[in-house]
């Protein structure tokens, strides 16, 4: 039981429930770059090099056949050097976006530190005191 207990405590807290968020929205984010690599960066890449694309670049290894009757297919044993570079490419976008997302990040909370740093100080909490003191004793004078 005191396993479950604690299990429930580290999924409902914050950080778990913002990491799963940040999975998610990875994930979506990841589909997105491999759309973009794929369906647009790719085929025009494949245009100006001459190539019919990239995903049919390969090194064959070993040839395949096809079935016929009594005989069973062999399947191509081929290195797939074309899906590769698309992942590749895949990978660079993915962490060319969250470099430039970390930065503009950091640059706004170096400024908002900057600023709080700049920002006037107020009177300490012991200033405060004496101040309230004071008027404490300066009504009861008036009191008297």
């Amino acid at each position: 039981m005191s396993f479950i207990k604690d299990f429930k405590a580290f999924a409902l807290k914050g950080n778990v429930i913002d990491m799963a968020i940040g999975v998610i929205i990875g994930g979506a984010f990841g589909k997105i770059v491999s759309s973009l690599v794929n369906d647009i960066i790719m085929p025009l890449i494949s245009v100006l090099t001459g190539n019919e694309g990239f995903e049919n670049m390969k090194y064959v290894i070993k040839e395949g056949t096809a079935a016929a009757p009594g005989v069973e297919a062999v399947e191509e044993v081929a290195v797939n050097y074309g899906v590769f570079i698309m992942n590749v490419v895949d990978f660079f976008i993915i962490a060319l976006s969250i470099f430039v997302a970390l930065r503009v990040t950091m640059k706004l909370v170096n400024k908002e530190k900057k600023e709080e740093a700049a920002a006037p100080a107020g009177p300490s909490t012991e200033e405060l005191l004496t101040q309230i003191r004071d008027l404490l004793a300066k009504k009861e004078g008036e009191a008297k």
